[in-house]
């Protein structure tokens, strides 16, 4: 007799050969779907080189962590290469409204925006919850 001892061996139906198990099949797939959902494509609209891309995800990251005056620094250098850097002024305003609690200072920002983006509608709401903020005194 030919017994195999210890250990469990399952007993399946299906093809054996690598990757052409239908289990395996659907994981792959799900997986495809999963990385393309993770990593959405979208339009660089501002046409900001990979530096500012990186710059904005840095400064962004560093606000989820609290590290306030570190995004701004890195905000406010990239303005400095470009003034009419839209993301990075729109961000700046975020940042001294939300986490600053500087009013005065993101509203300044967002007119910055709305001059070079009249149609900024991002910019344009912000800026008027921000001014209510003021009114409050």
């Amino acid at each position: 007799m030919n017994q195999k001892k210890g250990g469990y061996e399952p007993y399946t139906m299906a093809p054996s050969g690598p990757r052409s198990n239908i289990v395996f099949q659907k994981i792959e797939s799900d997986r495809t779907i999963v990385d393309n959902m993770a990593s959405p494509t979208w339009k660089n609209t501002y046409s900001l080189s990979p530096e500012q891309i990186s710059q904005l995800e840095e400064a962004e990251n560093k606000m989820e962590s609290m590290e306030i005056n570190e995004a701004e620094e890195i905000l406010l250098s990239m303005i400095s290469t470009d003034s009419n850097c839209i993301p990075a002024l729109n961000v700046l305003g975020h940042l001294n409204g939300r986490h600053l609690s500087d009013f005065e200072t993101a509203v300044e920002y967002y007119d910055k925006v709305l001059i070079l983006e009249p149609e900024n509608a991002w910019a344009r709401d912000e800026r008027r919850r921000y001014r209510r903020y003021l009114d409050y005194d």
